[in-house]
């Protein structure tokens, strides 16, 4: 899926949805038209469903998922991944993001993103 092929509406459906973000101690609510209006966002795969991350497109190779909860009825994931677009340090690089599908749609949009310290699981919880 690319953002290409949503309709008009679709798109005006997108532009009202606010969303969370703490990202270099900037936080607050932002809108989806600003992201679409100076970013290139573009969806990522995620488990064979399309999402749309608050990022430009050229962060996409940098980007790892590291674990994906799903809700019971599929309509909003938790996504836990890594950004190593401007920063390589395994600690300082991870990100944490809520995403809903919108209603009628095929697709996932973040309504939160911040910044997360990846922490490591411990071998205590291995099976």
């Amino acid at each position: 899926m690319k953002i290409s092929d949503l309709s008009a509406q679709t798109l005006e459906k997108i532009k009202l949805v606010r969303w969370d973000r703490i990202i270099e101690k900037h936080e607050g609510p932002e809108d989806w038209d600003s992201v679409l209006r100076y970013e290139e966002p573009e969806f990522i795969e995620v488990e064979g469903c399309a999402v749309l991350l608050p990022v430009d497109k050229s962060h996409h190779p940098n980007i790892n998922i590291i674990r994906c909860i799903w809700s019971a009825d599929r309509n909003s994931v938790t996504l836990f991944l890594s950004d190593t677009t401007y920063d390589d340090d395994p600690f300082s690089c991870g990100f944490m993001a809520v995403c809903d599908r919108p209603l009628y749609e095929e697709f996932f949009l973040a309504i939160l993103y911040h910044e997360w310290f990846i922490i490591e699981r411990a071998t205590v919880f291995d099976n």
